[in-house]
Order: C-alpha cells, then sequence, then structure tokens
C-alpha cells in the first residue's frame, strides 16, 4: 500500500498533456517493424516544465517512457507577474518563435505545442508567434530553450543589481591621526574668506 500511494503522488506531482503521437516504421530485413513514437509536455504550473520523446511498441510504453525522459530534463521559468520577464525571439532548426510578456487579462495567445507548454508551466498572461516550422517536436524545442533563456537573463540581472547595490560610501578612507584640530579649522576659515572674496 505505502508503495502505491508514492507513485500516485508523483504522478499528480506533474500535469502531461501528449502533444504529437505518430506511427513510425522501420524496415529491417524480416519486413517493416511498426512502432509508435509520444511526444509528450509535462509541468506542475508552478515554474517546472518538461519534454521527451519515446518509442515503443504500445502507445502506453510510449508515454510512459516520453515522462520519465521528461522528468529528467525539467527545466525552471522565471515567472513573473504571471507573465515572463522579457521579450525572445528563438531559432531552433527550422522553427522559429516570438514570446512576449503580457498584462493581466490577457491569457495565453499562443498556438500549437507552445500553448500547451505555457499552460503547463502556469504562465497565466503571454503572447507569441510560431514563425517558422509547424513541426510539433521543433517547436516545443524551441519553447524549452526560450524558457531557459529567461533563467540566465534573470541570473544576470541579479548579479547586476548586487552590484549596483554596493555604494561607493562603505569604502572607508583611514583618516591621518597626525594631522592638529587647529589646522582643520585654518584650513576652513581659509575657504570660507575665498568664498566672501569671491561674492564681492
Amino acid at each position: 500500500m505505502p508503495r502505491r500511494e508514492k507513485n500516485q503522488r508523483e504522478e499528480k506531482e506533474f500535469e502531461q498533456q501528449i502533444v504529437d503521437l505518430a506511427r513510425v516504421t522501420r524496415v529491417t530485413s524480416g519486413g517493416k517493424r511498426m512502432r509508435f513514437r509520444a511526444t509528450l509536455a509535462i509541468g506542475d504550473k508552478k515554474g517546472r516544465i518538461g519534454m521527451g520523446v519515446a518509442k515503443g511498441a504500445d502507445v502506453t510504453i510510449a508515454v510512459n517512457k516520453a515522462y520519465n525522459q521528461a522528468k529528467k530534463k525539467l527545466i525552471r521559468v522565471p515567472i513573473i507577474n504571471e507573465t515572463i520577464p522579457h521579450q525572445v525571439l528563438i531559432k531552433y532548426k527550422a522553427a522559429k518563435i516570438l514570446l512576449k510578456p503580457a498584462p493581466k487579462g490577457t491569457g495565453i495567445k499562443v498556438g500549437g505545442a507552445v500553448r500547451i507548454i505555457c499552460e503547463l508551466a502556469g504562465l497565466a498572461n503571454i503572447r507569441g508567434k510560431i514563425l517558422g516550422s509547424n513541426n510539433k517536436i521543433n517547436n516545443l524545442r524551441a519553447a524549452l530553450i526560450a524558457m531557459q533563456s529567461f533563467k540566465k537573463s534573470a541570473k544576470s540581472e541579479k548579479e547586476t543589481a548586487n552590484k549596483e547595490e554596493k555604494p561607493i560610501a562603505e569604502v572607508k578612507i583611514p583618516e591621518d591621526k597626525n594631522v592638529n584640530i587647529e589646522d582643520k579649522k585654518s584650513f576652513k576659515d581659509k575657504i570660507k574668506s575665498f568664498i566672501k572674496k569671491g561674492d564681492k
């Protein structure tokens, strides 16, 4: 019983959606060998997504293989105000994808395989366009590359922010203990006299 409960929890952790299911054949010396190829996308709707492509003699075998493959290659998407951090244009082979951030209430305005990956990632508002090929596998991989590019940009932004936050005032110049207080006063008096002369 405890093993079954663990398996059920693992399955509920990620939602899965079949992007493409194709029947493929391979010509061998004994004849044609027929198999099924499943393209699967998974996500927890909290920023974690993955994809898997696997073949099997049966549809269920192919889907299970693809699910296990997708779990091994998960990526995290930075979600800011229910959308992506910035605009991105990605080209992968013949696939070309444009993604843009959108304000609240816009919804997911992307088609095809990219829409599926956006829904599974938990993005509520996003605009996009598939500019290249209509190949579902390539478009899905291009979308994942786009999501990974946000991760890098978010890191670089944090690093630059941390660098900018460091004020120059933190650097303390050691004071010369040998300088007398009277010398300091006389120097201030000289500056005041120069200012008065300038005003005249």
